[in-house]
């Protein structure tokens, strides 16, 4: 989440709201260079430091204050920043990264190899607690490192100031592809622990931004552009992210587009229609079929979700392509697969059978299976502001409708929830989203599914993005050997297979919805606007008028 989430964990944008009625367009103050202001709404972060970055929000700051080894570009495909070269070794396990050479952060430091060890190292050192750490669980030494018996990244190394040598525990083809993560970004000396206070609200990166004071919390966070950034500077002067009421945040960002506040906002869904009618012949009506899921997330260790029947039960229940049609009004299309289809190389439609179509025989027969019976209570939460009540009220109803249970809604704002679905002994369902931190299959299956991805502390409270505590040693084994496996076709074959296990066989979680997206831009004042690979506005690249 959205590994993410989180990885990172995404907010996503259907709620029952009022109409906002106000005037359209925004407008910006012009700055020196030719530069401008671009305003937009978000909730409170759980972190804009890459050391616990995890959600939307967190991860779109994040991103914007430092810069790694790659980027994502818009279809997919790898976009080298620093790296100006990555090798493996025949065998895989070894990777070198040849880093460009005098860029610098905001404060002068360099970005060199040592930077890069730091920035690593910081997130997966054990007093960190990074819900992100997993990530780098690959590397040789992290389970030393996290676990608390070493203070040294024993899998990383640098030759020279610049060439980066990582070593991996077990052979993986497609590592360079994970440093896309905010985790692994380098990190200046003064960023200190993990625990720094000041820096985690107010960061010294390298990005295309940087702060503007400290972040303020529940109130907003300012960048102003970096200028001495080592790429492709921004056009922007500054991007002020106003942090919003989590209950309303969406209805609150679609007011302040209308209003003038905003440049960017999502909107509630009973509204688009009306927006998509009055924006688009505007140019201001932005979709993107995004790399991204929606899904239930049951867990799996606590009654009644410890069953693969009783998982199953749910799924047949629902009636995705009535709520995709009623609730959605035609914007989002019905998932039957964890993986979107924007991963063309492994995708496959239909492979979860209970997402397919309603079945409400199936749906009774699991659940007696599983010893499911009417009256039963099923505990079904979700993050409030974000505009999911509408479609969680019609997946309970129909459940109720279909197997009688009595299922209790939990809202919370979306810092609380996740903190809820990390306690030991969570039970029920919960609402989920994810979208890629990077383009691999593994960042869906690794973070979501694998025991690894658990990450429970002392406590027992999961540190990493398998929410739903799900735990299948073949499983885990199939991804270890496809991350072995050199030849990409061969590889997808592998993916498909774990997949298979997981959410058909296992139904370890339910997909509901593909991800589009849709948002509102202010093309009167801004050039090239897009939704990026991430769900974010594409703040670095933006023209001003």
């Amino acid at each position: 989440m959205r590994g993410a989430k989180s990885a990172k964990w995404v907010v996503g944008a259907i709620v029952v709201a009022m109409a906002a009625t106000a005037c359209g367009g925004g407008s910006n103050d012009s700055g020196k260079g030719g530069g401008a202001t671009f305003r937009l709404g978000i909730t409170e972060p759980k972190s804009i430091d890459p050391v616990n970055a995890q959600e939307s929000e967190g991860t779109l700051v994040a991103r914007q204050l430092f810069v790694g080894l790659y980027d994502v570009k818009d279809d997919g495909t790898l976009a080298p920043k620093l790296a100006e070269s990555a090798k493996p070794n025949d065998a895989g396990d070894e990777w070198t990264f040849q880093i460009k050479k005098d860029t610098k952060f905001s404060n002068g430091e360099p970005v060199n190899a040592e930077a890069f060890i730091r920035g690593w190292t910081r997130v997966a050192t054990k007093a960190s607690a990074s819900d992100v750490a997993y990530h780098m669980n690959g590397i040789a030494g992290y389970k030393e490192l996290n676990g608390g018996s070493s203070d040294k990244f024993s899998g990383l190394s640098a030759e020279g100031d610049y060439t980066l040598k990582v070593k991996l525990s077990a052979p993986d083809f497609e590592f360079d592809k994970k440093t896309a993560h905010p985790a692994f970004s380098p990190m200046p000396k003064v960023a200190g622990a993990g625990d720094n206070k000041s820096f985690n609200d107010a960061p010294i990166g390298n990005g295309p931004f940087k702060m503007s004071g400290s972040w303020e919390h529940n109130k907003k966070i300012t960048l102003v552009r970096n200028d001495d950034y080592g790429l492709t500077k921004a056009q922007l002067d500054k991007v002020e992210l106003a942090i919003l009421n989590p209950a309303n945040g969406v209805t609150l960002e679609y007011k302040g587009f209308e209003s003038g506040q905003f440049d960017w906002a999502r909107m509630p869904v009973p509204q688009m229609p009306g927006a998509k009618k009055k924006y688009e012949p505007q140019g201001e009506w932005v979709k993107a079929d995004v790399a991204g899921i929606n899904y239930i997330s049951p867990f799996n260790e606590t009654s009644p979700m410890n069953s693969a029947d009783a998982r199953k039960a749910i799924s047949y229940a629902i009636d995705r392509a009535e709520i995709a049609k009623g609730v959605f009004q035609g914007l989002q299309e019905p998932a039957t697969a964890l993986l979107p289809p924007n991963f063309k190389e492994v995708y496959k439609a239909d492979v979860c059978s209970s997402c397919v179509k309603q079945d409400k025989a199936k749906a009774k027969e699991y659940a007696e299976k599983a010893g499911l019976k009417p009256g039963d209570t099923l505990d079904f939460g979700y993050n409030t502001g974000a505009g999911h009540e509408e479609w969680v009220q019609a997946v309970a109803k129909q459940v109720e409708d279909v197997l009688g249970l009595k299922v209790k809604l939990n809202g919370l704002p979306f810092k609380e929830a996740l903190e809820k679905q990390q306690e030991k002994g969570a039970k029920g369902i919960w609402r989920q989203a994810w979208s890629a931190d990077y383009p691999t299959a593994d960042n869906f299956f690794a973070p979501l599914l694998s025991t690894n991805g658990i990450n429970p502390d002392a406590n027992g409270k999961a540190l990493g993005d398998n929410r739903g505590r799900y735990s299948n040693p073949k499983f885990d084994e199939l991804l270890v050997k496809a991350r072995q496996t050199k030849d990409a076709g061969e590889r997808a074959k592998i993916y498909n297979e774990a997949e298979k296990l997981a959410i058909d066989e296992d139904q370890a979680v339910i997909p509901t919805w593909k991800r589009t997206q849709y948002r509102l831009v202010n093309t009167k004042k801004f050039t090239n606007v897009k939704i990026d690979f991430y769900e974010d506005p594409n703040l670095a690249e933006i023209g001003v008028k």
